[in-house]
């Protein structure tokens, strides 16, 4: 377990205030609507990720995946190629888009302008969190991705592309890696052994890109626009 900074404690208490809304069923924030194909959902978003590099997308399927894929392997668990942590939203998943290329442009441009100035910044994933249509693993990071999403959040509104997703908090903004989607209602042997990974930690991890791409909510259908690197 990590030592958190004052900055890490403020994320671990925004995360334990939504793990109380789910657990009350008072969802104030957008989600996903889950689908019966997820990898074929037509749905399209614009979005900025981090694509996650080889050692953690091994751990995340030696720790959590392949161990969840035993118990209930009909739920939608993601692939090693789409693994990843969000960075900023642009445009939630819609049919149709919420968006034009006119729209990924003018994203392209203020990404262009933004990211290359920013700093490398870690990851520390310390727990996993279950939604009602999705598992994912939780993390509280350096101060510098709430430099970034600030930073992207004002030039985007000037560019008329403001992020149209609605958030739990605006402020001390933690990584989040979703690992599965369901369509189905989950057993109670999974959500035991969900239970038992739950207080689950890995080295400290380093995001060094961002990249820009349409997809997905499971990062199918997937097109990338650009990618940058993180000083």
């Amino acid at each position: 377990m990590y030592i958190f900074s004052d900055h890490q404690k403020k994320q671990a208490e925004g995360i334990n205030k939504i793990e109380a809304l789910v657990k009350n069923n008072n969802l104030k924030f957008s989600t996903v609507s889950p689908v019966v194909d997820y990898k074929n959902d037509s749905r399209i978003c614009l979005t900025s990720v981090h694509l996650l590099h080889n050692n953690l997308i091994k751990q995340i399927e030696e720790k959590i995946i392949n161990p969840l894929k035993r118990i209930s392997p009909k739920h939608h668990y993601y692939s090693p190629c789409s693994l990843h942590t969000t960075i900023k939203n642009i445009r939630v998943i819609n049919n149709p888009p919420h968006f034009t290329n006119k729209d990924i442009e003018k994203v392209n441009q203020v990404f262009s302008e933004v990211i290359p100035h920013h700093k490398k910044f870690k990851v520390y994933f310390y727990r996993l969190l279950l939604f009602p249509a999705n598992l994912a693993l939780i993390g509280t990071t350096d101060s510098e991705l709430d430099k970034i999403i600030l930073d992207l959040d004002e030039k985007l509104k000037k560019a008329g592309v403001a992020d149209d997703k609605k958030y739990a908090s605006n402020k001390y903004f933690f990584s989040n890696i979703t690992l599965a989607r369901f369509s189905s209602p989950l057993t109670n042997k999974f959500r035991k052994k969900i239970y038992q990974l739950s207080d689950i930690s890995f080295d400290p991890y380093t995001v060094d890109s961002v990249t820009l791409l349409t997809c997905n909510a499971v990062l199918k259908k997937k097109h990338i626009i650009n990618t940058w690197l993180l000083k």
